[in-house]
């Protein structure tokens, strides 16, 4: 196994593990999932508030959080090590997929990759296994978050 993809496993172990900034979650928000060309989306904001992409570049780096970079190279991000080689690179990823597939793949990236994708769904609490007792009912990250990875993916063009 090479170091590259120890690190996306360590690193996905880790994300697969932390808890949504230790709050407990009763229910999540409620969104439409739009199927267009085969493809799913959500094409309205989980909140009220637009997506801030610095914030959402902390949540992609943040090995707690999003975790991206375990799995996924990006350019923009070349200050920090380690970039995974397990995902594809995220470089133009804006000009591949618009907002509400950013979102879907997101929230929960099975619902646009399939059953295969070994990519964690970051907004979901049902239908996972071997969840720790204290993550149960808990996504990984807040529908704020979502949207602040969402705005700093769409900066990546």
């Amino acid at each position: 196994m090479s170091v590259k993809t120890l690190c996306c496993v360590v690193g996905l172990a880790a994300v697969l593990v932390s808890p949504v900034a230790g709050q407990a979650v009763s229910g999540l928000a409620p969104f439409n999932v739009v199927i267009t060309g085969g493809v799913a989306a959500i094409p309205a904001p989980l909140t009220g508030k637009p997506g801030d992409p610095k914030e959402g570049e902390k949540v992609v780096v943040d090995r707690r959080l999003g975790n991206c970079l375990s799995c996924h190279e990006i350019d923009a991000l070349r200050r920090e090590p380690f970039h995974g080689e397990v995902g594809p690179p995220l470089n133009g990823v804006a000009s591949r997929w618009d907002t509400g597939t950013l979102r879907m793949i997101v929230v929960n990236a099975k619902k646009v990759f399939g059953d295969e994708t070994v990519m964690p769904a970051f907004y979901r609490v049902d239908g996972l296994n071997r969840v720790r007792p204290e993550f149960v009912g808990k996504p990984i990250l807040t529908t704020q978050q979502v949207e602040d990875v969402v705005a700093f993916l769409a900066t990546l063009k």
